[in-house]
């Protein structure tokens, strides 16, 4: 969508495509299953973040589609889903105990750079421009609230990819536990 139509990043507001609009009607639908997928499989108390953060994607993109405004932010938003690539990769090496540390190394430092480039530069970007030029009122309002939230969830996990992956010593509670528990994302 941005690559075709890249005037619409000078319109982060009022900018539309056909392209873009269906991007995030698709968006809508897989959070939407994925959501009734972790409820209907009882996995809902060890994936509430997930259900929190689809409840924020859900409302914030029905937002924009009935409205029309706001699309260019959420074709920006979407490009986290970059750098979910990486993420995949890692966990299915922890979860295969690939014997070669050397991939899960050369794939630790791409996830970093990805990370950065694909959620922390497109959120950061969008937070300073709600903040600085949206209404903080109605729609704006709900969006900027969505993308604060948004931005402590992409840090926390930030942190915790940190600790993981460049401070293992680090991921230790005072009683020689693991703190963050089971879930592949932190370890």
């Amino acid at each position: 969508s941005l690559w075709h139509s890249p005037e619409l990043l000078s319109d982060i507001q009022d900018g539309y495509s056909v392209s873009g609009h269906l991007l995030v009607c698709f968006s809508s639908g897989y959070f939407i299953h994925d959501t009734l997928d972790i409820v209907f499989n009882h996995q809902s108390r060890s994936s509430w973040e997930y259900l929190v953060h689809h409840a924020m994607a859900i409302s914030a993109f029905v937002s924009l589609i009935v409205t029309g405004r706001f699309l260019v932010a959420a074709v920006l938003l979407l490009l986290v889903e970059v750098s979910n690539i990486f993420l995949t990769v890692r966990m299915l090496l922890k979860m295969s105990n690939v014997p070669s540390p050397a991939l899960y190394e050369a794939n630790k430092y791409i996830n970093l750079v990805m990370y950065f480039a694909f959620r922390l530069a497109p959120q950061a970007y969008l937070t300073w421009h709600f903040l600085r030029y949206v209404e903080v009122q109605g729609q704006g309002a709900f969006l900027t609230a969505n993308l604060l939230l948004l931005d402590a969830m992409i840090l926390m996990y930030f942190s915790r990819l940190l600790r993981s992956d460049f401070f293992p010593s680090l991921r230790k509670g005072s009683a020689g536990r693991d703190v963050d528990g089971e879930k592949f994302l932190i370890d």
